[in-house]
């Protein structure tokens, strides 16, 4: 018990029995025990913004910086780092619905999003508007303005309802002046998730290019760029792939337009012959074109357990769980929150879900310092009002689901969170 409040179990508490029989018969409840838990008692429900460390990366690092680098020296580049983000590349491929050779790990999602969206523009030089949406991710929005107004062009920004993807508003946006549709498939905020391929047909339909952000929805949810006929596409790793803080992302390009698309951030790791030291770029073949400077490669290393394991979990019963998941919130916030001022800022369609949950409170801030400290759940805050619930399938049961919800009912319930300071950390 912290500051009044009883921490659980909650045996006794309407839902747990049936939270205990939906963990007895997870299939991929196994997967915990190869994460680092420090902290059995603390609930993490943030795998949204910072996954958990697998318990075979520490070895993999020490692997990296004693063996290829300590004792390998610069000969670890022939013998294995050259090949490095290619071949995590290729991890990633199967997990998002691409073929070989069509994904490559590289830089950061913000940098690939530069890379990818200027290189669309100038295949449809004849058009004139960017098309995205408030839902995106902020910086995203701010990449795709300033590549469009580099490019002489505009971009519009379709309003939603802070929840729901305007999709009607949204498909009769893109006409024949679309250059290209630029969204994030899952929302970061309200876990929304498009229709990816019913979105790409229609901007396809006009004539325009497609370019997803897929750093919600990798290892949380099934997508299949190469069913849908997806152009391009980024994501991060350090979400639910679990490759460490700030790991590197990746990008996508579909096959048959690798070689019509010019990188504009040209650096000498996309060169065709980086070490001839020629003083003319030409771009290397395939997606390797798309790499800017020298590949990261302790964090690359640091990332492919991460990878590896969501690989052998395989996706369709970590998106079967991350549902699953989402939906015993659901309950649970019908049962516990709603009746506390909490709102379901999260679509109630299941389909149109992510794995992760907000929830809606005039109080949110102060509501998350508490529920952190005293009630040793460890969620995020997005402003202005969303206490969001990350709920990684490999690294969350459903009794963290039910027992977190019941210690913030209780926070909130016992007024706790009115003694925290409403101004905000630099990182919430």
């Amino acid at each position: 018990m912290i500051n009044g409040i009883e921490l659980g179990p909650y045996r006794d508490q309407p839902g747990h029995g049936e939270a205990q029989a939906r963990d007895a018969a997870d299939p991929l409840s196994g997967y915990r025990e190869r994460f680092r838990i420090a902290d059995p008692e603390l609930i993490y429900l943030d795998g949204n913004s910072l996954g958990r460390l697998p318990n075979t990366t520490p070895a993999r690092v020490d692997e990296v910086v004693h063996g290829e680098w300590g004792d390998r020296l610069i000969r670890s580049w022939n013998e294995s780092w050259w090949h490095l983000a290619d071949r995590i590349g290729g991890k990633i491929a199967p997990l998002i619905g691409a073929a070989a050779g069509e994904v490559i790990v590289s830089e950061s999602t913000t940098t690939n999003l530069h890379k990818l969206a200027g290189a669309a523009l100038a295949l449809r030089p004849e058009r004139g508007t960017v098309i995205t949406d408030d839902l995106n991710f902020p910086s995203d929005i701010h990449v795709l303005a300033g590549v469009a107004a580099r490019a002489g062009r505009r971009l519009v920004v379709v309003e939603s309802n802070g929840v729901e993807g305007p999709v009607d508003a949204l498909l009769a946006a893109i006409d024949d002046d679309t250059a290209l549709v630029s969204l994030s498939l899952t929302a970061f905020k309200s876990g929304y998730t498009y229709d990816l391929a019913a979105v790409t047909a229609a901007a396809h339909d006009a004539g325009a290019l497609v370019l997803w952000d897929l750093s919600h929805a990798v290892g949380a949810i099934e997508v299949d760029l190469g069913g849908a006929h997806v152009d391009l596409a980024v994501g991060c790793t350090y979400k639910f792939l679990n490759g460490g803080p700030g790991s590197p992302a990746f990008l996508f390009v579909r096959g048959d337009l690798v070689e019509r698309l010019h990188n504009p951030i040209t650096g000498w790791w996309g060169d065709a012959a980086p070490f001839d030291f020629g003083l003319d770029h030409a771009p290397a073949s395939g997606i390797r074109r798309f790499q800017v400077g020298t590949a990261p490669i302790l964090s690359l290393a640091a990332m492919e357990p991460g990878v590896d394991l969501v690989a052998e979990a395989g996706m369709g019963a970590v998106a079967a769980k991350g549902r699953a998941l989402v939906e015993a919130a659901a309950e649970r916030w019908a049962a516990r929150l709603a009746p506390l001022g909490f709102a379901w800022a999260t679509p109630h369609d299941p389909a149109r879900r992510g794995a992760h949950a907000a929830l809606a409170h005039p109080d949110a801030w102060r509501i998350t310092q508490a529920l952190i400290e005293v009630g040793r759940v460890v969620p995020d805050f997005r402003a202005p009002d969303n206490v969001r619930l990350g709920l990684s399938p490999l690294t969350t049961s459903f009794v963290d689901v039910h027992t977190a919800i019941e210690r913030l009912a209780r926070i909130v319930e016992a007024g706790v969170h009115e003694g925290y300071s409403e101004e905000r950390s630099a990182v919430t």
